[in-house]
């Protein structure tokens, strides 16, 4: 049997899953700070006292203008995917990851509110297998083979509010090849 592989997770701080998303998508602490996103955030919108791509409270809560201006940084794009199309073995390989935006109840400790916000996690395949890194889990979860993966997120496309994106590389696909070995 097969060892699980060695996959960096980053668990959820305050509203830091996109963070924490971009983080895990590209395996690496630090990649990304939330310093760098909130510097993004005002270069997106400068000369604005209250920043509509990220919470008022300074807490996080990144909009996708602020992810697609990340994964941007790392010479990649950020593929919205037109949920009224079915899913295919090679739409998602030729991705280097996937990112999923989704409803999440809202809550401070045990206290819930009654409007939900959207939570950011990645998908990466790893030794032919997928996982969702989600930084609510505790754990990488293996989610399995391609075929589960597109069940998995025919699944949550099927839900109101979800949103899912490819992240692609925009290097030559030989360099892009290269560098993930």
């Amino acid at each position: 049997m097969k060892s699980k592989p060695d996959i960096y997770h980053e668990k959820q701080s305050k509203q830091l899953c996109a963070l924490h998303t971009l983080n895990n998508l590209f395996q690496k602490p630090d990649t990304f700070t939330k310093t760098l996103l909130d510097e993004l955030c005002i270069q997106l919108t400068p000369n604005s006292w209250i920043n509509p791509h990220r919470s008022v409270f300074g807490l996080g809560n990144y909009d996708v203008n602020v992810v697609m201006a990340a994964i941007q940084l790392m010479d990649c794009e950020m593929v919205w995917w037109d949920k009224r199309r079915r899913i295919t073995p090679h739409d998602v390989n030729s991705a280097i990851g996937l990112i999923l935006n989704l409803p999440s109840p809202s809550r401070v400790g045990s206290l819930l509110f009654p409007f939900r916000t959207k939570h950011w996690l990645a998908i990466r395949q790893f030794d032919s297998v997928y996982y969702n890194l989600d930084s609510k889990l505790s754990a990488p979860e293996s989610i399995g083979d391609i075929q589960q993966l597109i069940e998995h997120l025919t699944r949550h496309l099927n839900e109101d509010d979800c949103e899912l994106f490819l992240v692609n590389s925009t290097k030559p696909c030989t360099l892009a090849v290269a560098e993930l070995m």
